[in-house]
């Protein structure tokens, strides 16, 4: 019997039209990602505690089994401007909608009802895991002289575990390589700030809730709150203050754009975003701050839109 390679995976997903049911996924709906956790079984464990004339474990019911799977993609353009990227079913089950405007962009904006869920094959050398009925959130990550990234936590629930006869031949080509983070091809603009930054991180903080009731078994998002983190290089009070932006409860535009061409942008915009409290701290000798953030909605539902262009 062969060993199992653990470099070899795969993951396939694709938007369900019903809920649960699975949407067979198939190597072109293959997404591309790294560094990835599963966690085939989760759940609980129930213990019958049972009344016995002896001592000893008795075992446990594994009862509302679901599968996790949490993994980074990289945040790059689709390659033509109007055209999702390979990613954008991800998006859509983190409760995001997607609206294309054609040879221009795709926009990704929070809604609440109406959201979508996914199926999702993680295939490990041969070994096919079936989730349904996926849910997700995600953070993003800019780190200069890096890749940014997505990273997902995905949640579904249990269908087949099988053995496949051999790996889903999955290609690269609708994947954008990625550009760095830097000057040339980041910009940032924090509460009016043309910002000078040693990173961002945006978490779209949906909490994922397996529902285990009589009659149905859902993977609902129950809630969201969109938090992140600027570490910004220091300047003097009378160029921006973040303890007074702080203080005051102010609530400003955060404005990420990385790329400039066309077919390779991705902005973050975030009309009113508060400030908790600044750190102190330093790289290479020079001063930084850490700024939390917290991205609060304007009118509702909109306190986050994703744009790829």
């Amino acid at each position: 019997m062969a060993i199992r390679r653990w470099r070899k995976l795969a993951i396939l997903h694709k938007i369900e039209t019903d809920y649960g049911v699975d949407a067979a996924p198939v190597a072109a709906d293959a997404l591309i990602g790294s560094n990835v956790t599963f966690t085939p079984l989760e759940g609980e464990e129930v213990s019958r505690d049972l009344i016995l004339p002896y001592m000893g474990n008795q075992g446990v019911i594994l009862a509302g089994l679901y599968g996790r799977l949490e993994f980074d993609i990289e945040i790059a353009g689709s390659g033509a401007a109007g055209t999702a990227p390979a990613y954008g079913s991800l998006l859509r089950v983190c409760g995001l909608s997607e609206t294309i405007t054609p040879d221009t962009s795709v926009e990704y904006s929070i809604i609440e009802d109406g959201q979508e869920s996914g199926s999702l094959y993680f295939i490990s050398d041969k070994v096919q895991h079936v989730l349904v009925g996926g849910r997700a959130t995600m953070t993003m990550t800019f780190t200069p002289k890096g890749i940014p990234r997505f990273r997902f936590t995905y949640q579904g629930l249990i269908g087949t575990i099988t053995d496949i006869g051999t790996m889903p031949a999955v290609s690269m080509t609708q994947w954008m390589t990625p550009l760095v983070v830097s000057k040339a091809n980041s910009v940032m603009s924090l509460h009016g700030w043309a910002a000078v930054a040693e990173s961002l991180s945006v978490d779209l903080g949906n909490t994922l809730t397996p529902r285990f009731l009589i009659g149905d078994e859902v993977m609902a998002i129950t809630d969201r709150s969109l938090t992140g983190t600027a570490v910004v290089e220091a300047r003097d009070l009378a160029t921006v203050n973040w303890f007074d932006i702080a203080l005051t409860r102010a609530r400003g535009v955060l404005s990420f754009v990385h790329g400039k061409t066309a077919g390779n942008i991705v902005e973050i915009a975030a009309p009113k975003v508060e400030l908790g409290r600044p750190t102190q701290g330093q790289t290479d000798g020079v001063v930084n701050y850490s700024l939390p953030l917290m991205l609060c909605p304007e009118n509702g539902l909109d306190e986050l839109v994703l744009t790829i262009r």
